[in-house]
């Protein structure tokens, strides 16, 4: 059937067929409606079939959920007049209806109908589907290069399609501040925007002269998580703490060491790499972002969605150069009993820890946050490959594994000369798909401690649409499978039986519009020639 990614169970009547037509009803059984709003605005735009609710059809198209599936999962049944997609919750009708979508082929995933009045028809088919893992996830990092809210919108469209349920947002860094915070205006008003901006891998001697910038406002936030709430993606927002942070020290100068640094000389940064200037651990600091994360959970409420109360806060790459110069951080040290400036990075965290834990959220960091102490409910990213997701699972925490070894997108596909930008490590196709997330040596009670799985996507280097498309897929799909259904064992996982299907789902990506990398290698406007990536032999880049 190509389906991607691959269903659990799969069967039908061979050479058998359903119509349909612009009579086929859809029965929209209670907690579905959403479910039936999708089909008709998006699988109805396409192809042209009305749905409608009321009708003389033969055989209507009905949606239910059945609580005796799992939350996820969910049973597709094409048979004769039957036409049913249930699943144990909404969700599980989704992803069902994400099935039907790919079984009335390509031509479902555009957005008008190629042959207005075409019948359409489907193979008799059974479809038993559940989820491996609940955090399906993908973080986009807007902060480098800005997605406008459209590109955004269309990202959560694309992970839906390929039933991706987390969407790991990450809003600021060194050369960015995108989301608008109205009790500290300067945020967005100054650290949105760059004067230039760095053309290739941090080595590179290229600049992009031009003004670089955007942000969203409130209200654009809040129609992301509604759409992403629509299609049963949870939106999981990221705000650096205390590194990554040159943005806000140069809307606000004061939150950066200004003893020992001249901040007010500091402008949001044009290039990449490990920033050294940080937030400074004063109160004055702590109280300024705890405003800002008031704001951000008003923005992200903790809702049913079963991640809505994560709240990522980074906590990685921090410097502790100016904090060892700074006699206000080691007066800070010494007043808090502190063993160095390691310990006082884990205070800095879990200050904020406490803060979101005492709201009724949870904390997520990048693997770094381990070092000095979490509180219980705090979850960790696992980056640095899979040291600090066992770590943290040992040490009773949930973690999600996306180590840049394996799941960094931005890395390098292929070692030839026109893959633009080269950096990071080769990862192709067939290495995406063989990732396992769970460790080998986990006991059982280690490995319910894994939530899930997450590919990341850095934009250094990723400077539009076209480019984040390039990275992303066809590896994606890859990543889809393994987060929803690849065997544990990744030596027995088909993947000729994948490129087989790919060559069908190539198709729906060119209807969707998405300028992935072809199986033989970059078109010639998909390459960057003369733009420098990381040397062949050199060490990755930092995340």
């Amino acid at each position: 059937m190509d389906l991607i990614p691959a269903p659990w169970r799969i069967g039908g009547n061979e050479g058998g067929r359903v119509r349909l037509d612009d009579r086929t009803r859809l029965e929209a059984g209670p907690g579905t409606e959403g479910v039936a709003r999708w089909l008709r605005t998006t699988v109805g735009a396409a192809t042209g079939l009305p749905f409608p609710e009321h009708g003389d059809s033969e055989g209507p198209l009905r949606l239910a959920v059945d609580p005796g599936l799992p939350p996820e999962g969910y049973r597709l049944s094409l048979h004769g007049p039957g036409r049913l997609i249930e699943g144990g919750s909404a969700a599980g009708v989704f992803w069902g209806a994400q099935t039907f979508r790919q079984l009335l082929g390509p031509d479902a995933f555009r957005r008008a109908p190629l042959r207005p009045g075409r019948v359409w028809d489907l193979p008799e088919v059974t479809v038993e589907d559940r989820p491996r893992f609940r955090w399906r996830g993908l973080m986009l990092d807007v902060a480098r290069h800005f997605t406008p809210k459209d590109g955004v919108l269309r990202h959560l469209d694309l992970m839906a399609a390929h039933k991706l349920n987390v969407f790991h947002f990450h809003l600021t860094d060194d050369q960015g501040w995108r989301i608008e915070i109205k009790r500290h205006p300067r945020l967005t008003e100054v650290g949105s925007w760059r004067a230039r901006t760095k053309f290739g891998h941090r080595t590179s001697p290229l600049w992009d002269e031009k003004p670089h910038g955007g942000h969203y406002t409130q209200d654009d936030i809040r129609e992301i998580v509604a759409y992403a709430a629509e299609r049963h993606i949870t939106v999981v927002p990221e705000i650096d703490v205390p590194g990554h942070s040159q943005a806000a020290i140069a809307a606000y100068p004061e939150l950066g060491n200004t003893d020992v640094v001249d901040t007010t000389r500091l402008s949001v940064w044009d290039t990449w790499g490990v920033n050294p200037n940080v937030l400074a651990p004063t109160d004055d600091t702590l109280r300024f972002y705890e405003g800002v994360f008031e704001e951000v959970l008003g923005l992200f409420p903790a809702d049913a969605a079963q991640f809505s109360a994560f709240i990522h806060v980074g906590g990685d790459e921090c410097p502790k150069d100016q904090w060892r110069r700074s006699p206000a951080a080691q007066a800070r040290i010494r007043e808090l009993g502190l063993a160095d400036e390691d310990a006082l990075q884990s205070w800095f965290v879990r200050h904020f820890d406490t803060w979101l834990s005492a709201r009724g959220r949870r904390l997520i960091g990048w693997d770094e946050i381990l070092e000095g102490g979490l509180a219980e409910g705090a979850a960790v990213s696992s980056w640095r490959g899979y040291a600090g997701g066992i770590a943290a699972a040992r040490a009773g925490h949930d973690v999600v594994m996306c180590p840049e070894q394996q799941v960094y997108l931005d890395h390098r596909q292929h070692d030839g000369p026109d893959e633009p930008v080269p950096i990071g490590y080769v990862r192709t196709l067939e290495d995406v798909y063989r990732f396992e997330p769970v460790p080998a040596e986990f006991t059982p009670g280690e490995t319910a401690h894994v939530l899930g799985t997450q590919a990341n996507l850095w934009t250094e280097v990723t400077e539009d649409q076209a480019r984040v498309d390039y990275q992303a897929f066809p590896r994606l799909a890859a990543f889809a499978e393994v987060a929803w259904s690849a065997l544990p064992v990744p030596a027995e996982r088909d993947f000729a039986g994948f490129e087989r299907r790919m060559e069908a789902h190539y198709g729906r990506l060119d209807a969707l519009g998405v300028g992935y990398r072809p199986p033989g290698g970059p078109r010639p406007w998909q390459r960057r020639p003369g733009v420098l990536g990381r040397p062949v032999d050199g060490p990755p880049p930092s995340r």
